[in-house]
């Protein structure tokens, strides 16, 4: 849909379009979008949610709960990896506790220097942190060498940084291989995966087949056990060829690796534990995002494992009473990678705008993403089940170009009846119209501005304007890739 080819007026709801979509092949659940577009007057800025004095971003950073939290509040891709980067420096442990090389967080350093990490948490390059990977990552082995033996050769020590928990699951080649054959038996109706494997190694997880890192320290066993792996494959998967070769192919690698890995292994339930007791400070990265959380997400068009908070005590082995401040990351827009449902996707030039202004590409896959404003109500139902303490907006200066901005501020259905939260079915979420509300743009470049208080009225009005609408204050505002485009509020 074209939205600069709507003309609005001055009415709270000034009319309802029907758009066909045009890529219903790429998901059969947004075949039509219905749009009801409302436009809204200026915004005055809520009194509980006035910007931070000077030098108050530094105090509000180290003011962050012993065992804190950055979480995606859409579908990933939310920029997660610059803001663990940024406060890293003031915690002792950075720690990954679901999802796997599916995650992409792309980080600068000092200098500048782009670096794509997938299972090493974004802490790395911080030298005093220690970078955990807990049980409830699943963990390739060759592409975490293959991370860490970048980081070397970019200077940055992972000796003796990196902390492998023994009770995360092991992800094989053969898991990538299958990702794939499942896609393709899935046909048209396919997920839209990484194809990294990471479906079928949390299947083999909770079918209690899985390998895990402390089996590679029996290694005695350790054959019969990827036997029962490669063998229920095969059985599933008439594309999967399995025979002898692979599978002693496969212990020899693996008993390479067991060799390597051996020094990062420890039992970071244990380690966890006693860090909070020793009262240093911890910082959970998380992977993917809400809206693709296994229970709450756009089901099945999720990820495998739980991105939301409750992944956070799952993933670590920590008890809920010792969280404390989790801060939610959204982009000023939404993307989306793969299938599924997406109730604000822009198929018109607004799209394309935002898709190459924002360079929405996947660091894992490098596929475009989707693109479309932002979801208030998918937002507010990440909100309600994380509890976010403060919000980091990224990208708000992909939208310096636009000479107006759409906020997809509510749900009805057909016959307008208010649709209350995020629905959990796929057909009212494939029916359902998005009512609008239409903010005015900035039209200057933002990717300079260091001081809230600089940045253009509109800019300003739409920011509070979100806060508002979800109740929780924006703290942190991207304003472009690098660290220092960081706006404390």
């Amino acid at each position: 849909m074209n939205i600069s080819s709507l003309t609005l007026d001055s009415n709270p709801i000034s009319r309802t379009f029907s758009a066909a979509n045009p890529r219903t092949q790429r998901s059969p659940f947004i075949r039509h979008r219905n749009v009801v577009v409302c436009s809204v007057k200026s915004v005055p800025s809520s009194p509980s949610l006035v910007a931070a004095p000077a030098g108050e971003g530094l105090n509000r950073i180290e003011s962050l709960s012993q065992v804190s939290a950055v979480l995606g509040c859409q579908w990933g891709d939310e920029g997660k990896g610059k803001l663990v980067d940024i406060l890293a420096k003031h915690f002792d442990i950075v720690a990954r506790c679901q999802g796997g090389a599916n995650a992409g967080h792309t980080i600068y350093n000092s200098e500048g220097k782009k670096f794509a990490l997938h299972l090493v948490p974004s802490g790395i390059l911080n030298e005093e942190t220690m970078c955990v990977i807990g049980n409830g990552v699943v963990v390739h082995l060759p592409g975490l060498f293959e991370e860490i033996d970048g980081l070397e050769s970019n200077g940055v020590s992972c000796k003796g940084r990196i902390l492998v928990s023994d009770r995360a699951h092991l992800l094989f080649d053969f898991h990538q291989v299958v990702d794939g054959l499942r896609e393709a038996e899935l046909a048209k109706s396919f997920i839209g995966t990484t194809k990294r494997g990471i479906g079928p190694c949390y299947s083999s997880k909770v079918i209690r087949n899985g390998i895990r890192v402390c089996d590679l320290r029996h290694m005695d066993t350790f054959p019969q056990k990827l036997d029962l792996l490669l063998s229920d494959a095969a059985s599933r998967f008439k594309g999967f060829e399995y025979g002898p070769n692979m599978l002693k192919e496969e212990v020899e690698k693996y008993k390479r690796f067991a060799e390597r890995l051996e020094p990062f292994i420890t039992d970071t339930v244990d380690f966890m534990n006693e860090s909070i007791s020793q009262k240093k400070k911890i910082l959970v990265e998380g992977g993917q995002a809400t809206m693709l959380d296994i229970d709450f997400g756009t089901y099945p068009f999720v990820t495998s494992s739980s991105p939301s908070a409750g992944g956070i005590c799952t993933g670590l082995g920590i008890a809920p009473r010792v969280l404390g401040d989790l801060v939610g990351v959204v982009k000023a827009y939404n993307t989306r990678v793969g299938s599924g449902p997406f109730p604000t996707e822009n198929l018109g030039r607004v799209g394309d705008q935002l898709r190459f202004a924002g360079q929405e590409f996947g660091t894992t896959t490098g596929r475009p993403r989707r693109c479309g404003w932002l979801d208030i109500v998918a937002l507010k139902y990440s909100c309600q089940i994380n509890g976010f303490s403060s919000l980091n907006l990224t990208k708000l200066d992909v939208l310096s170009d636009l000479s107006e901005i759409w906020l997809g501020v509510g749900y009805k259905e057909i016959d307008g009846k208010p649709i209350k939260s995020f629905p959990s079915d796929l057909r009212a979420l494939e029916q359902l119209q998005v009512e609008y509300e239409i903010l005015p743009g900035w039209k200057t470049d933002i990717s300079g501005f260091k001081n809230y208080s600089d940045l253009p009225k509109a800019a300003q009005q739409y920011v509070e304007r979100i806060e508002e609408l979800v109740g929780v204050p924006i703290h942190y505002i991207g304003v472009g890739p690098g660290r220092e485009a960081l706006i404390y509020k």
